[in-house]
């Protein structure tokens, strides 16, 4: 055989393994679940049929089709226009915001360490292809354009919300950056989400790590029957027989320790939790966040601002740090006074127990309770049988949306879910119109963060004819095998909270993707959820749901009364470590540039005092170290705005009290004015439309027993 005629089968062969190498990938490609919304209602999400191996090929593609989308958009020779440049774009990346949206449910409630790995190798990927949209000279050119000439333009008052939102969207990422500052800059953001990702991930172990493991019963003397199964059982399946395990909860104090009546188990509770970021090991934290806070203060300098928050702030409710440290002023003192006054309370409940020591942190809630039970008459474990968790949803979160807004829910048990603990429910309108798709995962496991969040697969946008796709995850104590599923009134409260979120989601009424139902400022976000807590305790829902899960009879009146006299009890001492949380918060994110990297065990003892929140008894509710809503979820300089966000939902709650409380009509004016609103009004001309006038602090220090 001649040398020309083997080159010539060779290169046909090369070709034909070429195309079926392609024609394969295609292959793959359409058969990946996560490519295709597929039959399910909703474009509901195939868990059964997805695996972690079509996470890495999903993204590719995904990555694949938004850049060739942009880049047809920015390349159009066309004068743009609002349809061809901020319609299109609204349109674009659909693909990859699917894949990314599940990817970020998984990793946040059911993750394993290959998605962990997935998740650290596409992280920073994520933050560089959105460089390279909004850093993007030609794209941002077209943008500006339309942004100077919007108002003699023919758009309807939400396309004109969409301009202003995209091109201060394209200013705030850096695209008036020189070519040189933007490559800078794109370095730095790269880092900061890789570090974001790993900061989740040591997170996650170190809390799991930090589990606390008992030998002895005495140890857990005070705790429920149920409790102690269920630290047995966390215990078998954690490979320890004869022993309890207790796992940590994300926040500083752990609810069980109110229970425990042995001081050394609460201490070793407490030092579990406060330390377990902490330990000079692989899962310590404190290094990662030091770099995070340099990043941060580096593109601050970058885009022109002294420090991160004066950056972030500036499309959020509050507008400025400034802004952020006179509302502060209004809450700090008052609330030191009141809960000094409330330790000394304690303190005197405590000597009647273990005269001459001195009030603890890990003190606080044991003798708070029995505090509580003394003053009034109450115990927590006596509360707890009438609120069994499906029947505090049912007939209660879903009651009490059914009495404002007309909405009715249907379980689904033929949608797949990602863990068998997870329900589903098909949500339906006042007028029997299918409107949304509701998930709910409310057990803690180990392979979920902690916390309680609330997060869609799908948004709801009339231009792409999608309806919400919305989930709340939480991590309540799963019982044991058997068991029902008792709470405790604060996480009855925190299943509320949560479905405020999805209510926001639910009534979306937008055109845009990107100003949909509660993609809205951080200081406005948790403003329905916390307006939703309201309706757990109103007499006609409370009536509803408070029904003992053995007999199904309702609460006592004595009972209900004891509840209602106690429910503003250790309300400032909740308040008080938040403000903690906050001002550390706003610490880290109003360093300079200038400033070294930090020891965070100095910043945040140097920022309470300054703060004059130096409270020993009362912790911060997140230490820096296990802080993940500011380093691992979006918070960045606005955790304050759980705080903000109480004043609007104290107040907004204040004008329902005005017109007759929990009807119809007053609901389905809240729904009209805030939640079906999103991001198409200016926040603060929102909320006056609702309220006719600025939200006022008082009912908020009212609502918390403090002076004003």
């Amino acid at each position: 055989m001649n040398s020309f005629l083997k080159i010539s089968i060779l290169i046909i062969s090369a070709n034909f393994c070429n195309s079926g190498s392609i024609a394969q990938e295609n292959h793959a490609l359409a058969m990946n679940p996560l490519l295709n919304p597929g039959a399910l209602p909703f474009q509901a999400v195939p868990f059964d049929k997805i695996k972690d191996a079509d996470f890495r090929p999903a993204f590719e593609e995904g990555f694949r089709l938004q850049t060739i989308e942009i880049q047809k958009i920015a390349d159009n020779p066309a004068v743009p226009t609002f349809e061809n440049t901020m319609v299109v774009m609204e349109e674009s990346g659909q693909v990859l915001n699917r894949v990314n949206r599940i990817f970020s449910l998984l990793t946040g409630a059911n993750t394993n360490p290959e998605l962990q790995k997935i998740d650290q190798e596409e992280a920073p990927r994520l933050t560089a292809q959105e460089d390279n949209i909004y850093l993007n000279a030609k794209l941002f050119a077209r943008v500006e354009t339309i942004y100077k000439n919007r108002n003699a333009l023919p758009l309807d008052a939400e396309s004109i919300r969409l301009v202003e939102f995209l091109y201060q969207k394209f200013v705030m990422t850096g695209a008036r950056l020189s070519e040189e500052d933007k490559m800078k800059l794109k370095k730095l953001n790269g880092e900061e989400a890789s570090l974001m990702v790993r900061f989740t991930n040591q997170l996650l172990a170190a809390t799991k790590k930090a589990a606390l493991v008992l030998n002895a019963s005495d140890e857990l003397a005070g705790a429920s029957q149920g409790d102690l199964n269920a630290f047995s059982q966390n215990a078998e399946a954690n490979h320890m027989t004869g022993k309890w395990m207790i796992s940590l909860q994300n926040t500083t104090q752990q609810p069980i320790s109110q229970s425990f009546s042995n001081r050394d188990t609460r201490k070793a509770l407490f030092e579990a939790s406060w330390n377990r970021a902490e330990k000079n090991d692989s899962n310590d934290t404190r290094q990662t966040i030091a770099r995070l806070a340099q990043i941060r203060a580096e593109k601050a300098g970058l885009l022109g601002f002294p420090d991160y928050a004066s950056w972030r702030l500036q499309n959020q409710m509050a507008k400025t740090p400034a802004a952020v440290e006179t509302f502060f002023r209004k809450l700090v003192p008052s609330a030191v006074i009141k809960t000094k006054d409330d330790a000394a309370v304690i303190q005197v409940q405590m000597n009647k127990k273990n005269p001459g020591l001195q009030l603890e942190a890990w003190d606080w809630d044991y003798f708070a309770e029995e505090v509580r039970k003394e003053k009034y008459d109450l115990d927590e474990n006596e509360v707890k049988p009438y609120l069994e968790l499906n029947r505090v949803l049912e007939n209660g979160v879903f009651y009490a949306a059914g009495q404002l807004y007309g909405l009715s829910f249907k379980e689904r048990f033929d949608i797949p879910v990602y863990q068998k603990d997870v329900r589903v429910f098909e949500v339906f309108d006042a007028d029997h119109k299918s409107i949304a798709l509701f998930y709910c995962d409310y057990f803690k496991r180990d392979n979920k963060s902690g916390g309680a969040w609330k997060t869609n697969t799908t948004e709801q946008s009339y231009l792409l004819g999608t309806k919400p796709v919305i989930y709340n995850v939480c991590n309540f104590p799963k019982p044991a095998d058997g068991q029902p599923a008792l709470m405790s009134f604060e996480n009855v409260r925190t299943m509320f909270h949560e479905f405020g979120h999805a209510l926001h989601g639910f009534f979306a009424s937008q055109q845009y993707p990107d100003l949909s139902g509660s993609k809205v400022a951080r200081d406005f976000v948790e403003f329905p959820s916390q307006f939703n807590e309201h309706w757990a305790l109103d007499p006609k829902v409370f009536k509803h749901y408070a029904l003992h899960y053995k007999t199904g009879e309702m609460m006592p009146e004595a009972l209900i009364i004891k509840i209602k006299n106690a429910s503003a009890f250790n309300q400032v001492y909740k308040l008080t470590e938040a403000l903690e949380a906050s001002v550390v918060d706003m610490r880290w994110h109003t360093l300079s540039v200038k400033d070294p990297l930090q020891n965070s065990d100095s910043l945040e003892y140097d920022a309470l005092q300054k703060a004059h929140l130096d409270l020993r008894e009362v912790p911060t509710r997140y230490r820096s170290s296990y802080f993940l809503h500011i380093w691992g979820n979006g918070y960045a300089a606005g955790y304050y705005a759980y705080q903000w966000t109480k004043m609007l939902s104290e107040d907004a709650f204040s004008w329902f009290e005005e017109n007759g409380g929990l009807t119809r009509a007053n609901g389905q004016r809240f729904r009209d004015m805030i939640l079906s609103r999103g991001n198409t009004i200016e926040y603060g001309k929102m909320y006056r439309d609702f309220r006719g006038g600025e939200p006022e602090i008082g009912p908020m220090q009212k609502a918390y027993g403090l002076p004003f």
